[in-house]
């Protein structure tokens, strides 16, 4: 059975870890990488671990930075009274594409599921508690994935949060139900900012 060399074969496998890429794309990538001058391969390598080595989470919002507090809670133009809870970094960034939301963020950096044992203390709930209690936040805007998760872990933030005086939304259906917010157009996701529903006065 024909096997590349052992290098050229180490790095297909490597490849073929990232999501959504089989072994067809991840043999075009790496012959792609092959062919180029080691100078971009450098480049590449340098880009990957800097990522590895400069990113972390925000103390305030959990969204990725290079700076603390990143740039998103240090924007003094951004609107003190919104908050925008969603479950990933990117999906931080899908919203701010749409360009009609310039609230704050609060990243959960997954959702409940005990099927793999993520609860309530593993999202660090806590700690949106705590921002609400000590902000001056008027509307909480939960914007998770509409998924199985998704919904569950918008039902336990509305519950923990009960207590306190706040309006909290939830987007307008027109997102695909059982979907990533990451996949939906920058059209729809606007939309569902646009007609979000109000869960709680």
């Amino acid at each position: 059975m024909f096997e590349y060399a052992r290098p050229l074969h180490d790095l297909i496998e490597q490849l073929r870890k990232f999501p959504g890429v089989g072994l067809k794309s991840a043999q075009r990538m790496a012959f792609y990488i092959l062919s180029q001058p080691v100078e971009e391969a450098e480049k590449l390598i340098k880009a990957i671990t800097e990522v590895k080595s400069r990113i972390f989470y925000c103390s305030v919002c959990n969204n990725i930075t290079d700076i603390e507090p990143c740039s998103l809670c240090t924007d003094n133009h951004r609107n003190d009274e919104q908050l925008c809870v969603v479950e990933e970094p990117f999906n931080v960034a899908s919203i701010e594409k749409t360009g009609v939301y310039s609230g704050r963020y609060h990243v959960l950096l997954g959702s409940l599921s005990p099927i793999k044992g993520i609860g309530p203390d593993e999202l660090k709930l806590e700690k949106l508690v705590n921002r609400i209690k000590s902000g001056n936040f008027q509307e909480v805007i939960i914007a998770t994935n509409p998924t199985a998760d998704g919904e569950a872990t918008a039902s336990y933030i509305c519950q923990i949060l009960k207590e306190f005086p706040v309006k909290i939304t939830k987007l307008a259906m027109g997102l695909p139900v059982g979907s990533d917010l990451d996949f939906a157009d920058q059209q729809t996701i606007k939309k569902a900012l646009e007609g979000r529903t109000q869960i709680r006065d």
